[in-house]
This record gives C-alpha cells, sequence and structure tokens, in this order.
C-alpha cells in the first residue's frame, strides 16, 4: 500500500530546516506490522499536502486491566515497518511525533505510552515513554520532540527502512482489582491518528 502527497512547492537546494516544507513526490509504503495492538487492516499511512508530516492511524489498540480483563491485556504493542521514498539528493529524520488517546484509570492505576523509532539496521534508536496517574478518565497527549541538532538522519544513498514501534501499557497498582482501567490510542472518531513530522536535508553532492 503506496500513498502519494503532493508538496505545495518545491524544495530549494538548500540546507532544510525541521518543519520545512518538504520535497515534492514523497511517498510512504507499509512494508510490515505486526503487534497485538495492531491486528491486519487497522492501520493506514498518510502522508500530509506539504510533505512535513506522516500520519499513522490505528483503529484498535487498547490495553486494560481489571475486572474480567484477560492476563495479557495489560500491555499492547504494533511495530510498523515503513519504506519512506523521497527524491534523489534529500534524506530526512523524525523531528517529532504526536500521540493522542484516551485513558479510564482507576484510583491508584497508572498508564504507560511508549514510543521507539529507528532506521532498521542502524544501532542508533530514540525511545520516549509518557505516563498517565489515575483517577483519570479523560483524553491524552503527549508529544515526543527531538531537539535540532540531535535528530537523527536516515544515511544519503542507503536504503533503510523506517521503523515504529509503539506500546500502551496499564498497571493495577494499588487500584481495586475488580474494576476495570484502560487505555487506548482513540480520538473522537475513533481511530489513533499519530503523527510523525519530517526534518528534511539535503545530501552533499558527489
Amino acid at each position: 500500500m503506496a500513498l502519494t502527497a503532493t508538496a505545495i512547492s518545491a524544495l530549494a537546494s538548500a540546507p532544510v530546516s525541521a518543519g520545512s516544507e518538504g520535497p515534492d513526490g514523497v511517498t510512504v509504503e507499509i512494508v510490515t506490522v505486526n503487534g497485538s495492538g495492531c491486528p491486519k487492516g487497522t492501520v493506514a499511512v498518510a502522508v500530509s499536502e506539504d510533505d512535513t508530516a506522516f500520519t499513522v492511524t490505528y483503529s484498535d489498540y487498547l490495553a486494560r486491566t481489571g475486572g474480567t480483563s484477560d492476563p495479557t491485556d495489560f500491555r499492547k504493542n504494533c511495530q510498523i515497518n515503513l519504506i519512506v521514498h523521497v527524491p534523489q539528493g534529500f534524506t530526512y529524520g523524525i523531528a517529532a511525533a504526536d500521540y493522542r488517546g484516551f485513558a479510564s484509570l482507576q484510583s491508584g492505576a497508572n498508564g504507560v505510552e511508549k514510543a521507539n523509532y529507528y532506521f532498521q539496521g542502524d544501532p542508533t534508536t530514540t525511545a520516549i515513554s509518557h505516563q498517565v496517574k489515575g483517577p483519570h478518565g479523560d483524553n491524552w497527549q503527549f508529544r515526543d520532540e527531538v531537539p535540532f541538532g540531535q535528530i537523527v538522519y536516515k544515511k544519503c544513498g542507503e536504503h533503510r527502512n523506517f521503523n515504529v514501534n509503539t506500546e500502551i501499557r496499564v498497571n493495577l497498582g494499588s487500584s481495586d482489582p475488580s474494576k476495570v482501567s484502560f487505555m487506548t490510542m482513540d480520538s473522537v472518531d475513533g481511530s489513533l491518528k499519530t503523527v510523525y513530522h519530517f526534518a528534511w536535508k539535503v545530501c552533499p553532492r558527489k
């Protein structure tokens, strides 16, 4: 599944800062999707019109504990392997990622959202986690932001897939075990839309 977006304008051959419009004709292709939080057919990817970001949408990503919950339900994860096709002469990194969802947590329980993203075969990884403490019964939203000087770019001229590995986990803690606590990557329309913001860079000419 490949999704193509047309940029508003072409990018000049000069250094590009995070958040700038991307080069024309960026596409993102899902190679594999694996994990308990993303059953087959529940994940989609789209590129923004200006090629500054791509969105991963989930429709069945929920962790729960307590009550009649299955013991394995407290943690759900999803790993997506992507190919980001960019025009020759450019490379990219991820400058920021926005995560949204909903949590219903009893007093004493807590939920964790964790994300790890990296280029295949590259030992450099970025892993960031956030916690939601009970009692809580509302939406949640977190942003992972990488300082500009620390953004990891795909090496120019190399073909490396991009991996997004996310996890949500609900811990019973000191809450009443007969009551359910849950956390979902979910938005008002019933699907999570996690947005990954590109940082673009012009590759040196050989």
